[in-house]
């Protein structure tokens, strides 16, 4: 069974505060979800092997780590994992980036796939997946068997706020994905919305409600 990390730091917690509160604009919402991405990052890359490799410094030649996989792979599901992308490469700005578009019906909050983009040889990377909600877990369960039907094996879900219903639907469906988050809520209303949340991530990242 893939492992839940849940990422807590008086920072990440701080900042999350923020982007709870209805007031905060667009713009603090993508800064503060940007910021604590990186936060996050940190945790999420902990376990990446290095291997050493042979440095000559000004004093003399010696053996350091590197990382030993060279090829990183960040997809966001469109389009709110947009707003976790640009943090997570200020701390890799090597990796590359993949774009998954998944459209949830607002009746079924079935999501059903309308875009997909991969760098060329991807499903040899480290994936990691970035949507900031994780709700009924609809989105992430297919974006993560759409990787898998192209070959990825290595693939980790990372996600601001989660409820134990969408956590539960990644664990049965894939089992072998750890998941990282930075909360996990409540439950779910009616509309299938994170309660307490903080309201729909992709609206306030890009100030369309």
């Amino acid at each position: 069974m893939g492992s839940l990390n849940v990422i807590s730091h008086p920072l990440i917690e701080a900042k999350l505060t923020r982007m709870r509160d209805k007031n905060t604009s667009s713009q603090d919402f993508r800064l503060l979800l940007k910021e604590i991405s990186i936060l996050m990052g940190y945790e999420i890359t902990r376990n990446f092997e290095t291997v050493d490799a042979e440095v000559e410094t000004p004093i003399c030649v010696s053996k350091f780590p590197v990382l030993k996989e060279s090829f990183f792979t960040i997809v966001p599901i469109l389009r709110a994992g947009l707003g976790m992308v640009d943090g997570l490469l200020e701390l890799m700005p090597f990796a590359h980036v993949g774009h998954i578009g998944l459209v949830r019906d607002e009746e079924t909050h079935v999501p059903t796939e309308y875009y997909y983009k991969m760098p060329e040889g991807f499903e040899k990377s480290e994936v990691i997946v970035v949507d900031p909600m994780l709700a009924t877990g609809g989105s992430a369960v297919d974006a993560i068997s759409s990787l898998k039907k192209r070959g990825c094996t290595n693939i980790r879900l990372v996600n601001l706020v989660a409820v134990p219903e969408g956590i539960a639907a990644v664990q049965k469906a894939h089992p072998d994905v750890d998941i990282y988050v930075a909360a996990v809520d409540d439950g779910l209303n009616e509309d299938a919305y994170i309660v307490p949340g903080l309201g729909d991530a992709g609206d306030r990242i890009f100030g369309t409600k």
